[in-house]
């Protein structure tokens, strides 16, 4: 790789879609989808892959890449017959969102997009794509598995995006993907996007790709500056009841909790639920047909809470997210910029906020210095606080309540037996009553206490002991976790959550459908295959 380019956004022009070039029909969906000015990926990224160009991408979710390569991709399709742009990425819920991305920035084009993963129909994922599709969103196993019985005829895509490389590493499908280019033509357009650079997507990257330029976003950029980061630091007992106070007193939209695993996640949404929450769960035990109506849900607004286990953190699109809760702090950095990068989005600001114990501080040291990130310190409000709060927001409430026709009745009848004094005072502790606040008076270690806590983590070197025994740094595909908290189980054995249909964690190829079983059609097949 000889070029490299360091992409600061103080330095890209404000330019706008229409100085690339792109066809008309491309330009109305660009400006229908809201876009107005590119992303300093895209700004980077796009003429390189106009120009033909093997790329390497290095940029984290929410940064627009998929608009990155998609864009210049359609541009350059003729339409001929046969598949002309395959897109690889490692999870279903990934691949069904850069489907519908494709979609709708092709619609327009006459592009058809297909999708195929495990758990879906061979045979309907096999007639979409002879019916005339110009775009496979493919996942490893499914893909393989379709190449290596040679049911995809005359398939000789002209550009091959591999999306996510660094997750595809994490969940070991480093062997499929380089199984599956020894399928590909090599005179092909490859581009490569990863949000890490770990040795062997190197080594992968030299392989693969031809004089490739190297597109980055810098460590400044890691996170994404619409984004306010907090933390609070509670005893191991208050987390239910710190989540639900901090729920309460935030202004939010939808929100997504991410747990570390199954069994956390389904305790947590029925904890929320009976909070009175609009909550529910995502993970990988889920069989397809109900992790996509969960999502639909979340997208259509009629679940307000959604907890999820790290399957999510690159799965799920959803543009109108204001917050993100971490429930636990996750392992590592990279999970912790994926799983905020949810929120934030589209030039819309949001919230994440980081529930952790005294025992965690130095992994969130460790973050904060990888990642370069500013996290501040908040304390979870107290009743009084809330009250407080409380009492405002109802005042405004009030005045700008409608008044109905039938509080005229209403009223007359209270006049005959109560004062008007007393009438009002028992309305307004009504609706008081209605806003009962939760759990205990003070969540969270007080301010006096963690300062004499900080004061000896600090002394005892702070976070360096951490980086030594943490093994933080993914070497050969797997991260170590031999010093990992007991019971801390969402990326170990079989709780690992890999996106498997019905639970099958275990399995490398964990997006093929078992066989002999019929499994559920997808409705991203039903809704974007070419039609007839």
């Amino acid at each position: 790789m000889q070029e490299n380019t360091q992409v600061q956004e103080t330095e890209v022009p404000q330019m706008t879609f229409e100085a690339f070039g792109f066809k008309k029909d491309l330009l109305r969906a660009i400006d229908y989808a809201g876009f107005k000015v590119p992303s300093p990926i895209q700004a980077e990224a796009i003429p390189l892959v106009m120009q033909g160009r093997d790329i390497v991408g290095q940029a984290h979710t929410g940064t627009g890449k998929t608009a990155a390569f998609g864009l210049p991709a359609l541009n350059s399709m003729d339409m001929r017959s046969g598949v002309e742009v395959l897109v690889i990425t490692p999870t279903r819920e990934l691949a069904t969102q850069v489907s519908d991305e494709l979609f709708k920035y092709g619609r327009n084009l006459g592009v058809n997009t297909v999708t195929i993963y495990g758990g879906s129909s061979y045979n309907r994922q096999l007639d979409l794509i002879k019916r005339g599709a110009q775009v496979v969103v493919a996942t490893p196993g499914r893909l393989l598995d379709l190449l290596k019985r040679n049911m995809l005829d005359n398939f000789a895509p002209k550009i091959v995006v591999l999306d996510e490389a660094d997750e595809m590493l994490d969940m070991g499908f480093l062997d499929d993907i380089n199984e599956i280019f020894s399928y590909l033509p090599t005179d092909r357009q490859t581009l490569l996007f990863s949000a890490t650079m770990p040795a062997p997507i190197k080594i992968l990257a030299e392989r693969i790709l031809q004089n490739p330029a190297f597109v980055s976003i810098t460590k400044g950029e890691t996170t994404n500056k619409d984004i306010k980061q907090e933390y609070y630091v509670i005893e191991e007992s208050e987390r239910d009841a710190a989540i639900i106070r901090l729920m309460e007193s935030e202004d939010m939209d939808k929100a997504i909790v991410f747990c570390r695993t199954k069994r956390e996640v389904d305790r947590l949404a029925n904890v929320l639920s009976a909070a009175g929450f609009i909550a529910n769960g995502l993970h990988g035990d889920m069989e397809q047909r109900q992790r996509e109506t969960v999502i639909k849900a979340v997208k259509a607004g009629t679940v307000q809470v959604l907890v999820a286990t790290d399957v999510a953190a690159r799965g799920i699109h959803v543009n109108d997210i204001t917050h993100v809760f971490n429930y636990h702090i996750p392992f590592d950095p990279e999970s912790y910029v994926h799983r905020i990068g949810r929120t934030g989005r589209a030039g819309k600001e949001g919230k994440a906020i980081t529930l952790l114990t005294p025992l965690e501080f130095k992994e969130l040291q460790r973050i904060k210095a990888k990642v370069g990130t500013t996290m501040e310190h908040a304390y979870v409000p107290s009743k009084s606080d809330m009250k407080a709060s409380t009492i405002a927001t109802l005042v405004a409430s009030i005045e700008e309540q409608k008044i109905y026709d039938e509080a005229h009745v209403i009223l007359d009848q209270l006049k005959e037996d109560i004062d008007e004094e007393t009438m009002l005072f028992k309305m307004i502790s009504m609706l008081l009553e209605k806003q009962s606040i939760q759990g205990p008076n003070n969540i969270g270690i007080p301010a006096d206490r963690l300062e004499g806590i900080l004061a000896r983590i600090n002394n005892r070197g702070g976070d360096r002991g951490g980086d030594r025994n943490r093994g933080g740094n993914r070497r050969g595909g797997y991260r170590g976790n031999s010093s990992r908290p007991s019971g801390s189980g969402d990326r170990n054995r079989s709780d690992r959550d890999r996106n498997s249909a019905g639970g099958g964690d275990r399995s490398r190829s964990n997006d093929r459908a078992p066989r002999g079983e019929r499994p559920a059609r997808s409705n991203n097949d039903r809704n974007r295959g070419p039609r007839a």
